[in-house]
């Protein structure tokens, strides 16, 4: 998914996968996490998290090109040391003033096909797109590896997938990405991906998307604007 831009639409928030390694320091004094509270203070806003997490890894990188810096935060929850629900935030700040207003694209499922649910809300001013899928985790994955490299066991499951993407008054831009094991629901559910199917959907694959469905919207609904 392209991320967020600037006028020239040059892409803000890109794939981490392409930087992770060339992150230049954390800033984790921007984020607080409180119990299942994360409170941002660049931009202001906090958020009811569905869970408590540990804050795993973090780093920043400069987009000089693009007059921006992305802040990336990696937010994991685990049973002994195998992952059940990961967040992953990322936090765009323009640093030239006199360059344009940040603009966002729409969200874009990675398969059209296990994509349930894509709408937008209001949510203390603020427009937050969402969108909710079923997606795959790669321990494999470059993006992964900063993880994995701290004993963070990610295991080969479907996990279902929520996405919310807002625009901070175009000076930030929010994305995160909430993901969950299909395996931790308490439902024994199928590990073929047709099951999942947006258009064929039931049974206990249904009850738990509709379970995530509810956790998920219940975070968008949860984020507030600190010092509007």
């Amino acid at each position: 998914m392209k991320g967020l831009t600037m006028r020239k639409t040059i892409p803000v928030l890109v794939s981490f996968v392409m930087f992770v390694w060339v992150g230049v320091g954390a800033t984790v004094k921007d984020l607080d996490i409180q119990g299942k509270k994360l409170i941002s203070h660049r931009p202001p806003f906090t958020i009811t998290l569905p869970a408590e997490y540990d804050l795993v890894h973090s780093f920043s990188h400069e987009n000089p090109g693009e007059n921006s810096l992305t802040r990336v935060y990696f937010l994991v929850k685990t049973k002994g040391k195998q992952a059940e629900e990961m967040l992953i935030l990322q936090i765009a700040d323009k640093t030239n003033p006199q360059s344009g207003p940040m603009t966002i694209p729409p969200l874009k499922p990675y398969v059209e096909k296990r994509m349930y649910q894509r709408d937008k809300v209001t949510q203390s001013e603020l427009v937050v797109n969402y969108l909710i899928q079923l997606m795959a985790w790669n321990p494999d994955s470059p993006s992964l590896q900063a993880l994995v490299k701290k004993g963070v066991v990610i295991p080969r499951h479907w996990a279902l997938q929520g996405q919310f993407l807002f625009n901070y008054l175009g000076e930030h831009g929010v994305f995160a990405r909430y993901s969950k094991d299909v395996n931790t629901f308490g439902n024994k559910v199928s590990e073929k991906g047709e099951n999942w199917g947006k258009g064929s959907i039931y049974g206990n694959e249904k009850k738990t998307y509709e379970t995530f469905q509810k956790m998920f919207m219940e975070m968008v609904d949860s984020i507030q604007i600190k010092n509007p």
